[in-house]
């Protein structure tokens, strides 16, 4: 759905001057080991992804930004009586953020804020170690910065570092809340195009 109305956009901003880009990226996915609350420690293990990126240029440096990821990876858990519990999760993030950049050439610079949701939903199969774990749906705030290389009028090579912040994860178990926050990192490299 979300590509039928890129297409449909891209068909009224054709013979325009380029105002709009979608870009699609790889992403890796990494955080941090958190110490929380009653002796809870969380961690992610690293993985792979993507991200779907769509961005309306509001003025030559100012733009909005609509972003999607998905990725899975492994929410390991330590508390004080079950010591290694796994959770395969499937991560998935949705975001809307503005974005500041310069030109220099070839070369455009920029950073970005915003506000999201990252979505943490169990995978249920051999390496998730509990079962009857739900959904968790947290809320939080995107920061990054990243540089674009121009290979034409219509593409552009992009590489970005992104860190979301969100409460971590407890899949509906009380002896998985932290009470903390994690900064996910999110770098990523891909390609955009311009219409």
């Amino acid at each position: 759905m979300l590509l039928g109305v890129l297409m449909l956009l891209a068909a009224r901003g054709y013979a325009q001057e380029s105002r709009q880009d979608v870009s699609i990226s790889a992403t890796g996915v990494f955080g941090p080991s958190i110490h929380g609350a009653a002796n809870v420690q969380q961690s992610m293990t690293g993985a792979l992804g993507a991200l779907l990126s769509y961005r309306y240029m509001l003025t030559p440096r100012s733009a909005v930004e609509v972003n999607y990821s998905f990725a899975q990876d492994q929410q390991k858990y330590v508390t004080s009586f079950q010591p290694f519990p796994r959770v395969h999760s499937r991560q998935q993030e949705i975001s809307f953020a503005y974005v500041y950049s310069q030109t220099f050439k070839r070369f455009n610079p920029f950073i970005e804020a915003g506000i999201g949701s990252m979505i943490f939903t169990p995978v249920l199969d051999n390496k998730t170690t509990l079962l009857g774990t739900k959904g968790s749906k947290n809320f939080g705030a995107l920061g990054g910065a990243g540089l674009a290389y121009e290979l034409s009028p219509s593409f552009d090579i992009r590489l970005e570092y992104r860190v979301f912040v969100t409460k971590t994860p407890s899949f509906g178990e009380t002896s998985y809340v932290t009470n903390r926050y994690e900064g996910i990192s999110i770098p990523s490299v891909g390609v955009a195009y311009h219409f």
